[in-house]
């Protein structure tokens, strides 16, 4: 028998590279469970192992939703599973086939997290969204459904940006700095005082010998961003994310031939989140270029705030719904991060 009205639920994931979130929302925008776990990410686990990951995670938001509400969701109305590195068509089919024969839903969308984020920053259904967070990736959507993505596989698909580039850039100038191949930078003394190290070359040797992972260095974000107020060779790193940020936009405006359009340019994600004005102004003037009526918009929400509204979108929510879902939804995260942070304050 159909759910009803009353009883439907989205089941909203979020699939990151370093967290995920899953959430169940009832059909009247009310928030029924949030739960956080690590990443899910399958480039980094293994298909296997992300959808065990996974599956624990809506097994605890399922249980903690009968704990809270007394709501049974052992099957919701839509499943939004909305995942970084979904990317490539047979891995997103292989990932739906996978999800589907768990049962969660009785209706089930495996995407990729850029359409999270469109959604997020704009109600109109379509637009371009640039996420810049642990990694960078854009999708486009014009008025007619036509479509604009890229592979983003890494370096191989000619990708450079989001933290774990910046944490790279950073390592490497500070080697640079400090064996006189490059620039003076302060980055020479606040990157291994970030790691609880002496030199730079002690934080490149934990990493070589596998005592720092590779991952570990998108930590190192917040640190460019401290630096780059008085230190050049920081900024140019901040620089470049930028540019990169603008060259994604535009090239997704020329693809889906937008220009003359009054696109909203969403762009979002932690790093983009933390951005300076200067950097938003510099992505703005680049959309101008190529769109002048565009409105470049940055996203606060978390991407599983866009599952959400995107499986409420399938139901026929009602916009007071989605207002409430997602305002639930803010402060639920709010808290998550509040009790992350308290537990471990380094945890960025």
């Amino acid at each position: 028998m159909s759910a009803s009205a009353e009883t439907q639920v989205v089941l909203a994931i979020d699939g990151g590279n370093t967290k995920t979130d899953v959430a169940l929302v009832a059909a009247d925008g009310r928030l029924l469970s949030l739960v956080r776990g690590g990443t899910s990410s399958h480039q980094q686990l293994g298909f296997e192992a992300s959808i065990e990951a996974l599956a624990e995670l809506v097994a605890e938001a399922r249980a903690s939703a009968v704990l809270e509400t007394g709501i049974t969701t052992a099957t919701a109305e839509v499943a939004r599973v909305l995942l970084a590195g979904a990317d490539l068509e047979e891995e997103v089919e292989r990932l739906q086939s996978r999800f589907g024969a768990l049962g969660w839903s009785r209706r089930l969308v495996v995407e990729n997290d850029t359409l999270a984020l469109l959604r997020t920053g704009t109600d109109r259904g379509w637009g371009v969204a640039v996420v810049c967070g642990g990694g960078i990736n854009a999708v486009g959507i014009a008025p007619d459904g036509r479509e604009a993505r890229f592979p983003a596989l890494g370096a191989i698909t000619g990708d450079w940006g989001g933290g774990h580039d910046a944490g790279i850039a950073a390592l490497g100038a500070a080697n640079r700095s400090a064996d006189g191949r490059g620039p003076k930078s302060t980055l020479e003394h606040a990157v291994p005082q970030h790691f609880g190290m002496r030199t730079p070359l002690d934080v490149a040797r934990a990493v070589h010998f596998q005592e720092i992972s590779v991952d570990a260095l998108a930590q190192l974000t917040p640190v460019v961003f401290d630096q780059a107020a008085g230190d050049a060779v920081a900024h140019e790193i901040l620089e470049r994310i930028t540019a990169e940020v603008g060259v994604l936009a535009t090239t997704v405006i020329k693809r889906l031939e937008l220009g003359a359009h009054d696109a909203d340019v969403v762009v979002g994600g932690g790093l983009m989140r933390a951005a300076p004005a200067w950097m938003i102004e510099r992505i703005t003037e680049s959309v101008h270029a190529s769109c002048p009526r565009a409105t470049v918009v940055v996203a606060t929400d978390g991407p599983v705030v866009g599952a959400a509204m995107l499986g409420l979108d399938e139901i026929g929510a009602s916009a007071d719904a989605i207002s409430r879902a997602r305002a639930e939804l803010q402060q639920a995260i709010g808290e998550l991060s509040t009790r992350s942070q308290l537990a471990d304050p380094a945890r960025q």
